[in-house]
């Protein structure tokens, strides 16, 4: 057993490291993404303490980029990109090309050569996929269309980003930057004895990777899934793991050697051929782990790259990278957005979401870098730039939430102008059209289905009402009982399609988190008699829970858990009953039970009784009948003394 062991302690020193760090920023609301950077920099040479190998960090770290890839091909979503495609194309493209002159323009003042400046403003003008994403699903802004319009516009500018992988190292051969030239297009020169120039290596190139999407297309999209389908109805969900591990693998490696295209490129197109797959769900899932941990590789090896002391060294050329990312992205996509004729809502939550950089940015500093092209000081600007801009994106979205209603004012309403007589007419005029909860959906702002006189959300006027938050499954079931009861209720629900929903059958809703202070204050609680949270999630069930308790000491507050530990969660913050989903599976299959083994006693005795009766005969049956009792008054089998149900099926 050999002493040196550098690859484990890569591995370890970077997986613990990263885990504390990343502990530590979740523990202060910021992405894990920042503490894996912070512990691939304490791991890094430029810091005192413990190195990592430096040559086996950064095959690792393309093992991550590969997973990485292949897990944004997955969740490549062509349905999602088309329903916004009007504003995601060429919003992001606008977007792309000015961050992309911002940061030329920047390289050029420094004195880097034209092809690292493009590099530079590339890497500064694409957003990270996990933050984006983070920050929507804590704001519930996915389903929304701002949050559509959002993820859409990443997509183009991740399918940008995958462009600009297999350009760029035709362009370095063509500067003469890049130290590795692309061999095809030298062995082509050679073989037809003419100098291709720009136009032929970028051809070459092309032509490369049409060749490697058309393998893909013809082959790959039949026999990828295939091989899936075939160990799927193997049953061994090890070797369906692995099954999508090696396609996800041995595509981006053969696409390598056999294209010469990237492997982020090659790893990219087989997780988007695999999306196609009834199995992509599944396949998603069982290389998430593995995904997940090389991810963590990646993002430690790249802070291992960082130098610190450029915050020191260099501080007015890191100011002005974060400017770019932070303010100039944003105003572009804010003025982008606004010019397509969005509300400013939707305009400051696209600002507030573009405003940082992640994943691609690094995977194009490392490849700029790798070619030659990018100086390492713009790689360590782009990487500090990156954790101060994930540092503040959850100040942007705040600072976007306060300066809305008045960004809003101004541009929608004069100071001094009065309602219109139509925000007049709103009032007590019952549910909003269908177009109007969609204008006003698109702000994500608490909505009712009455306005006030000022043209403001007004709260509702029911009272000694029920509230239901959430119109999922259970929701749904409680919301079609409580209609047909005749009782007064409204729904709590901030997806855009169970909103349209409600409303199509005349159902009051409020538009919004459930959550937030604001949304509960619409629903007027201190008039309401009942409240049903029908949501899943337990901690924001139990922040639901705890202000209505507050608002409403009477109200009989329900609610839903999927274990004993939310159960005791949601009842010690005021919860009156909590139902668990599984032990009414568990009731429902006792009460058929109890119709098999323990009634079978009582009903053949009825069943005499029934047959006697008709004869005149009841003496013999009457005492054998009264050795066995019936509670009818709850319609409950009379079970035998010595017969108990199993303790963990007993009811509640």
């Amino acid at each position: 057993m050999p002493h040196e062991t550098p690859l484990i302690s890569t591995i370890v020193g970077g997986l613990v490291l990263a885990f504390i760090f990343g502990a530590i920023a979740n523990r202060f609301r910021l992405p894990p993404l920042v503490g894996y950077l912070f512990a691939g920099i304490l791991v890094g040479p430029h810091t005192p303490g413990f190195v990592a190998d430096q040559s086996l960090a950064p095959e690792l770290a393309e093992i991550g980029v590969i997973l990485l890839m292949f897990g944004v091909g997955l969740h490549f979503s062509l349905k999602d990109l088309l329903s916004v495609r009007g504003i995601a194309v060429p919003g992001a493209i606008v977007q792309i090309g000015f961050a992309t002159l911002l940061g030329w323009g920047m390289g050029t003042l420094l004195g880097w050569p034209l092809g690292g400046s493009l590099v530079f403003g590339l890497a500064l003008s694409v957003a990270s996929t996990v933050v984006l994403l983070k920050a929507l699903q804590e704001r519930r802004l996915v389903e929304t269309d701002r949050g559509k319009i959002a993820v859409g516009w990443l997509i183009v500018e991740d399918l940008a980003m995958v462009l600009a992988l297999v350009l760029i190292p035709a362009l370095a051969s063509i500067g003469g930057e890049a130290t590795h030239p692309d061999p095809v297009a030298i062995a082509v020169a050679q073989l037809l004895n003419i100098d291709l120039g720009i136009t032929g290596i970028i051809g070459v190139t092309l032509l490369k990777v049409a060749a490697f999407l058309g393998l893909m297309l013809v082959v790959g999209r039949r026999v990828i899934p295939a091989i899936l389908h075939r160990i799927a109805h193997s049953g061994s969900r090890e070797l369906f793991r692995l099954g999508v591990l090696a396609i996800a693998l041995g595509v981006a490696f053969g696409a390598a050697k056999l294209f010469g295209v990237s492997l982020a490129l090659g790893a990219f197109f087989a997780g988007m051929i695999l999306s196609e797959s009834e199995l992509s769900h599944r396949a998603a899932q069982e290389s998430l782990p593995l995904r997940d941990a090389f991810a963590v590789l990646f993002f430690v090896s790249v802070g291992m790259l960082f130098d610190p002391s450029i915050v020191l060294n260099s501080p007015l050329t890191l100011l002005g990278t974060v400017f770019i990312i932070v303010i100039g992205k944003s105003i572009a996509a804010f003025l982008i957005v606004m010019a397509f004729g969005h509300k400013a809502g939707t305009a400051l939550t696209i600002s507030a979401s573009l405003a940082q950089i992640g994943e691609f940015s690094f995977i194009l500093a490392e490849l700029g870098v790798g070619l030659n092209m990018l100086p390492e000081e713009g790689r360590d600007l782009i990487l500090a730039g990156a954790i101060i801009s994930i540092i503040l994106n959850p100040v942007m979205f705040y600072l976007c939430d306060k300066i809305r209603p008045g960004l809003e004012a101004r541009i929608y309403r004069a100071p001094a102008e009065a309602p219109s007589d139509a925000e007049v007419a709103m009032e007590g005029s019952g549910p909003m059209t269908e177009a109007e909860a969609s204008a006003r959906l698109e702000e994500s702002e608490p909505v009712l289905t009455t306005a006030g006189e000022d043209g403001e959300v007004a709260a509702t006027r029911l009272s000694g009402h029920a509230v239901v938050v959430g119109y999922g499954r259970v929701g749904s079931i409680v919301v079609a009982n409580l209609k047909s009861s005749g009782i007064p209720f409204l729904v709590i629900e901030d997806s855009e399609n169970r909103v349209q929903e409600l409303l199509k059958k005349g159902i009051e809703v409020i538009v919004g988190n459930a959550a937030s202070p604001k949304v509960l204050e619409l629903a007027n609680l201190g008039a309401a008699k009942s409240l049903v949270v029908a949501i899943p999630n337990a901690f924001e069930a139990g922040n639901v829970v705890m202000q209505a308790r507050q608002v409403n000491p009477a109200l009989l507050i329900l609610c839903r858990a999927n274990s004993d530990a939310e159960i005791e969660y949601l009842e010690k913050l005021g919860a009156d009953k909590t139902i668990m989903g599984e032990r009414e599976i568990a009731n429902g299959m006792l009460g058929s039970l109890d119709q098999v083994h323990y009634r079978t006693e009582e009903a053949e005795i009825l069943e005499k009784v029934a047959a006697e009766e008709s004869a005149g005969e009841k003496s013999a049956v009457s005492s054998e009948l009264s050795g066995v009792e019936l509670n009818k008054a709850h319609d409950e089998p009379a079970v035998p003394s010595d017969v108990e149900p199993p303790a963990e099926l007993s009811k509640t």
